[in-house]
């Protein structure tokens, strides 16, 4: 495991575009398909990494206390699936369902997607204004496996609020650490 920080990817830059399978429910999801929310949380994540299994409860969560409100979330996970079998769209799915993720859980097999992004490490997010413009990028909130810090998305749910609010996000973001994201050969 190789412990890679996100690369903090210029603030304003638009969200790559994407059209990619959704695991849980099979149909394809698009960027595009949020037009006319106020944010859209794009979340790079796997179903092996200790990083993702140490806050993938609280994503569940997250998801959850935001439903119902103008944001769009989508979880994204572009590892080689041939190299890391638990990260194959039946793995994905299994974890979906048992943490409750209420958002598309899609399977970026090209890893065209994650390039797009620039993601490196997972967990990686990504949160986008209404315009498509990327307000925030970074950690979910402090806490590390074996660190003894709660999990709780401080970072992340902050980033959310003001967005939703209308209000600025702080340009000073902690970038998010975890799992190198495993690119084919």
């Amino acid at each position: 495991m190789a412990l890679t920080e996100s690369t903090m990817l210029e603030l304003g830059t638009s969200a790559p575009d994407f059209s990619l399978t959704d695991v849980i429910g099979g149909k394809t999801v698009r960027r595009d398909d949020f037009k006319g929310k106020d944010a859209l949380l794009v979340m790079f994540i796997c179903a092996h990494c200790p990083y993702v299994k140490h806050v993938e409860k609280s994503l569940g969560k997250l998801g959850a206390d935001y439903a119902g409100k103008s944001i769009a979330m989508v979880a994204v996970s572009a590892n080689d699936a041939e190299n890391f079998p638990a990260d194959k769209p039946e793995g994905l799915k299994a974890q979906a369902k048992a943490n409750g993720f209420a958002f598309p859980y899609l399977f970026d097999e090209s890893q065209s997607v994650a390039h797009a992004y620039t993601a490196a490490c997972t967990p990686d997010f990504f949160l986008f204004d209404k315009g498509f413009k990327l307000v925030y990028r970074g950690q979910f909130d402090a806490s590390r496996p074996g660190n003894g810090v709660p999990v709780t998305g401080q970072d992340l749910r902050a980033a959310i609020d003001a967005v939703l609010a209308g209000k600025p996000v702080p340009r000073e973001q902690r970038p998010s650490i975890g799992c190198n994201i495993k690119w084919k050969a």
